[in-house]
């Protein structure tokens, strides 16, 4: 019986691993406090891939002449890698060599890629997936804060609220376990308010819903603002004692009058004063920001709007209140805190730092000058992939990136144009196959390391079984291509190890887990940082008399709305925007290959007064064209989406190669939410099918029977939760062990 983690969202739910003849399952673990033994479909099939047919377990090289990959022996496979590395830093520097990590990685292989980077290859471009996860709340965190750390209370605090505000989160598909707290939140007298443009499963949990048009959240806080100073219900005595800058975004909302908000958002001037009344006659009020308020060429701007929303209310800081954001990536708050990201050293220090340069090259036992300075970030890495002056050969660590990047069709070409691909997985990805060298490494129950969590909880998962014969984990990886490359220093492949370096790397810093332990961890059951020494009990909730900026004050940042990097247009005259599915996640690489996980491909989900403008019939093919690609996929005809906007899932090929590559100028994060979309038929027609009424855009006529409408087949349902479409039961949902 092994107690561990999940390997999916940052939830990070406890559970056990027991062996039963030669399986693993998977067995509630009830004393971890996340999750309390609760787990999704995702979690309870986490085993699936150990044993899959699509296992990895040999490098793999690609022959130049057939173009075909082959089996190859480890040191094959790394003298090849560290040869051509070699050659290419020789003739171009170090920089013609470039790294790409992910949110998924353990913070040790985070640490040791960064490391491996900086004084294995001496590289500055370095940068991570996780920049298209949270980066925008980030950036925004550090500039009203001072500190960026996903949630800064722990998760469970959102059910003692009296209102809490969601943006842009589907919580109930993307983690269901944590969906509980919604309903406990409501059982104790609190009142729930989504803002999404889907009434999904968490809309439907909802006291109050605001659908806004996609890319309009940031109009939408600032007149909830207006509306609050209108009514005196800002908190003048925290504001003057706690914040600076309020007078300027004072000065900025009074422009967004309701009516104003209303034209842009697409959000009735009614629904304003609702929420707007709830938020002031409220004690405790917490707003929680996602992917789809974060995910845009302004993500940074509307995270800010929101952030002063609570600050003029007195939240952040108050017990069971506050601004936080709801991590995606299992380990999308760890894996940007140790040095994987262009601009970051270990414990959130900043690269360009000369304080943080000298610490971080003491503990690594080398020059603090030889240390390279900030790289690009993740989408500008990849698109200098292959050009003159831009890396010629990058290495890939937990990362699908041809399903994952934005505007992806022109990434993938920037991938075939470099003279060496490396890729570390443990199935064939869409990435993988693409590669040069593919190198097998362990999954999550095959090796020991840590996470940190959306609250900032380091927990440990434990290796449970042995990987495969012929598999490696990341850090022996790592480290056989460092020695490989005349490394001045030694890197460890012992992760408890590691696991100290790093706590001596981050002490000091703003992320500092230098108190924390493997044994403090498995007695404790995780600990919070800040943890900087071992008598230290760790932070579960951050700001409670201070800040983490200078004076100790949270900034207000007064933000003005500039609207989607691409409108929509006479050509292109819906929203496109993109999220996840229930059964799948991320790219789709592991779970897409679990059998019991439902995998029925892409879709695109949009209104019945759309379908019948385009004449589209529920479950046959409709063609989503943006200026970059096109998608066909089965249309789902739902009545919980905007008539104006599509939504496309992620976890397929062909979804991101429609999406826009605008990025926030300060996060660098890349415009998924968002883009001008046109969507039609495969084989387009404006003549309506027999039956259909094009005299009532939003009702297909019903006169003929048998003639295929919009009224749901068996198994579907238009009424709960509103979509026309199967609706997920609720052990598809969360399930709970008895």
């Amino acid at each position: 019986m092994t107690h561990t983690h999940c390997p999916y969202c940052s939830l990070q739910c406890g559970m056990t691993l027991a062996r039963t003849g030669r399986s693993l399952e998977v067995q509630p673990w009830p004393e971890f406090p996340v999750n309390e033994g609760a787990l999704c479909r995702k979690g309870w099939t986490a085993t699936a891939l150990r044993g899959h047919r699509e296992r990895l377990t040999t490098p793999l090289l690609r022959d130049r002449e057939s173009g075909e990959l082959r089996a190859a022996g480890w040191d094959e496979a790394l003298d090849l890698v560290a040869g051509r590395l070699r050659e290419l830093r020789a003739d171009l520097g170090p920089d013609a060599v470039a790294v790409f990590g992910g949110g998924g990685l353990t913070n040790e292989k985070a640490y040791q890629l960064g490391k491996l980077a900086r004084v294995a290859i001496g590289t500055s471009q370095i940068d991570y997936n996780g920049r298209w996860c949270m980066s925008s709340a980030a950036s925004a965190g550090n500039r009203a804060f001072g500190l960026d750390r996903g949630l800064p209370f722990p998760l469970a605090d959102i059910e003692h609220t009296d209102v809490l505000v969601l943006v842009g989160s589907n919580l109930a598909e993307t983690m269901p376990p944590a969906a509980r707290h919604l309903d406990r939140l409501r059982e104790n007298g609190g009142r729930v308010v989504v803002v999404d443009p889907r009434r999904t499963p968490t809309a439907e949990r909802a006291d109050l819903f605001l659908q806004p048009v996609p890319g309009t959240d940031l109009p939408l806080a600032l007149g909830l603002l207006h509306l609050l100073d209108a009514a005196g219900a800002v908190d003048e005595e925290y504001v003057a004692a706690r914040t600076t800058g309020w007078e300027e975004v004072r000065r900025s909302i009074a422009a967004w009058w309701p009516e104003r908000v209303e034209r842009e958002t697409g959000v009735e001037t009614a629904q304003l004063r609702e929420c707007a009344a709830l938020l002031a006659g409220a004690e405790r009020v917490t707003v929680l920001t996602a992917r789809g308020a974060e995910q845009h060429a302004q993500g940074t701007d509307t995270v800010l709007a929101w952030i002063d929303l609570a600050l003029a209310l007195g939240m952040p800081g108050k017990e069971h209140a506050g601004y936080g954001c709801l991590t995606g990536q299992g380990n999308g708050q760890g894996g940007r805190e140790h040095g994987q990201k262009a601009d970051q050293l270990p414990g959130y220090r900043m690269i360009d730092d000369p304080a943080a340069r000298d610490h971080v090259a003491r503990v690594w036992g080398v020059p603090a000058d030889s240390l390279p300075g900030p790289g690009r970030s993740a989408y500008e890495l990849l698109d200098a992939l292959g050009t003159d002056g831009g890396p010629q050969a990058l290495l890939v660590f937990g990362s699908n990136i041809v399903v994952s990047a934005p505007n992806a069709t022109h990434v993938t070409s920037r991938l075939s144009d470099l003279d060496l691909l490396v890729v570390a997985d443990l199935v064939m990805s869409e990435t993988a196959a693409l590669a040069d060298v593919v190198l097998p490494v362990t999954q999550w129950a095959e090796e020991t390391g840590t996470m940190t969590n959306l609250e900032g909880r380091v927990i440990l998962r434990e290796r449970a079984v042995a990987p495969p014969e012929g598999v490696r984990t990341d850090l022996e990886v790592i480290a056989g291509l460092a020695s490989r490359l005349g490394s001045p220093v030694e890197f460890s492949t012992d992760a408890e190890e590691v696991f100290a370096e790093l706590g001596r790397a981050s002490s000091g810093g703003r992320a500092d887990y230098a108190g924390i332990t493997y044994d403090r961890i498995r007695a404790e059951r995780g600990v919070f940082w800040p943890c900087p020494t071992a008598d230290h009990s760790g932070t579960p909730r951050l700001f409670g008399s201070s800040f983490a900026t200078p004076d100790g004050r949270a900034r207000f940042v007064a933000v003005e709305h500039r609207g989607p990097a691409e409108p929509t247009d006479t050509a292109y005259p819906v929203h496109l925007t993109t999220g996840r599915v229930l059964a799948q996640y991320q790219s789709g690489a592991q779970t897409r290959r679990v059998a019991e996980l439902p995998d029925d491909g892409p879709f695109v989900e949009l209104h019945p007064m759309l379908a019948d403008r385009i004449g589209a019939y529920h479950g046959e093919p409709v063609v989503v064209t943006t200026r970059r690609g096109e998608l066909k996929a089965p249309a789902r005809i739902v009545t919980t989406i905007r008539p104006d906007t599509v939504f496309v899932p992620f976890h397929w090929v062909g979804a991101n190669r429609l999406t826009h590559d605008a990025l926030d100028p300060a996060s660098r994060m890349p415009e998924f939410k968002v883009c001008a979309a046109a969507v039609g038929l495969d084989t387009p027609s404006l003549v309506p099918r027999e039956g259909y009424s094009t005299t009532d855009p939003a009702t297909p006529s019903t006169t003929d029977p048998a003639t295929p409408s919009l009224v749901p087949r068996e198994g579907y349902s238009t009424t709960e939760p509103g979509i026309v479409g199967r609706v997920a039961s609720a052990s598809e949902r969360i399930e709970t062990p008895a």
